[in-house]
């Protein structure tokens, strides 16, 4: 059953069309991570689903309603910003019960809610605390809390542990997993950090100019995505990216990539048809890379090391391949030194080639 549904919805600030034509159904109980780079537009999505801004044209529908020109407070919904936007003044216990107190529900039903989202949260030993006295993980937590009280269908977050250090966001994302499996809420969340949304999502929905590039479960958006722009946005570090250029041999498609390294793509699940001499980027990931000193079995290429750099469970190695410049991931006990040649052997199940025109992937 769908939760929320976005459609056709565009927005517009004068002449600037910010989201155009959009369309997006997120299902009953799923956590859909809105991901992008700074100025995608998926805080602005997140906006015109809370009813913070009014949509140019479109429709949105939440647990089956038109709530297109609702009120944010009648929509059925409970927003976590990125600033914690906590009443200084009050302790933690009032912050939690200042919006239900605002909306006249009963003492009873109060208590009981607080009760049992500070349970969730654990953040029982902090009611009686003030926003001042808690770290920026409390802070966040409470937060979380104001609107796990509102017993709402949908959950929007909005970057909300942006504001945290690395340990603290590593920290509140296991409990923020943990929440929605023992929850049943619908959860849109919007970050630009993809370790967020490859370890939270369901689903992943990454953005672009307004535009929805792809629309699909971690695994799928990593390992097979859609053009050049996921395929680079995706991963830590990047995908490195290959120039080459198509090679039909008895209409077996292979991308030839320099002058010493032919790869055939016979087993390549293609998303389109490849001609001679076609144009494209050569995709892999630097942990479907293998490094060694010698020659091995397999397709592989010549490379020269420029910079190692050791990362604890492994090391991540730049090397050079004539003009083009790529990574690859080994294990931390393999060391390699600046200007050592070594042989560079591709994966090919998990391989990645795109249109060089059209960046799409073929």
């Amino acid at each position: 059953m769908t939760s929320v549904s976005v459609r056709d919805l565009t927005l517009r600030f004068g002449s600037l069309e910010v989201l155009s034509s959009l369309n997006l159904d997120i299902n009953e109980g799923e956590f859909l991570v809105l991901l992008g780079p700074s100025g995608c537009g998926k805080s602005t999505l997140l906006n015109c689903v809370a009813g913070l801004l009014d949509i140019s044209e479109g429709q949105v529908f939440i647990s089956g309603k038109n709530v297109t020109w609702e009120e944010p407070k009648d929509r059925g919904i409970g927003m976590v910003f990125q600033s914690y936007a906590l009443y200084p003044q009050m302790t933690v216990e009032k912050n939690l019960a200042f919006g239900l107190q605002i909306a006249k529900l009963p003492k009873d039903e109060i208590a009981a809610r607080i009760k049992r989202a500070a349970e969730i949260l654990q953040i029982e030993p902090l009611l009686k605390r003030k926003p001042a006295q808690l770290s920026g993980g409390q802070r966040q937590r409470v937060a979380i809390g104001r609107a796990l009280v509102r017993d709402v269908d949908v959950f929007l977050f909005d970057e909300p542990l942006s504001n945290l250090d690395a340990k603290l966001r590593a920290e509140l994302r296991v409990e923020l997993k943990r929440l929605h499996q023992n929850l049943t809420n619908t959860m849109i969340y919007v970050t630009h950090d993809q370790i967020e949304a490859l370890t939270l999502a369901d689903r992943i929905a990454v953005m672009k100019g307004g535009i929805i590039q792809q629309l699909d479960t971690p695994l799928t958006i990593y390992n097979k995505p859609v053009n050049l722009f996921v395929a680079g946005f995706i991963g830590s570090p990047s995908m490195n990216f290959l120039k080459g250029q198509v090679e039909l041999q008895d209409g077996t498609p292979s991308v030839r990539l320099g002058e010493n390294l032919l790869v055939p793509l016979a087993g390549y699940d293609a998303q389109g048809t490849m001609s001679d001499g076609q144009k494209v980027i050569f995709g892999v990931r630097p942990e479907h890379l293998t490094l060694t000193r010698d020659q091995t079995s397999g397709p592989s290429l010549p490379a020269v090391v420029e910079l190692e750099e050791p990362m604890g469970a492994d090391s991540l190695v730049w090397l050079r391949l004539g003009d083009q410049s790529m990574s690859v991931r080994t294990e931390s006990n393999s060391r390699f030194s600046p200007g050592e040649e070594v042989v560079v052997t591709f994966d090919l199940d998990h391989a990645s080639v795109f249109d060089a025109n059209t960046e799409e992937r073929i």
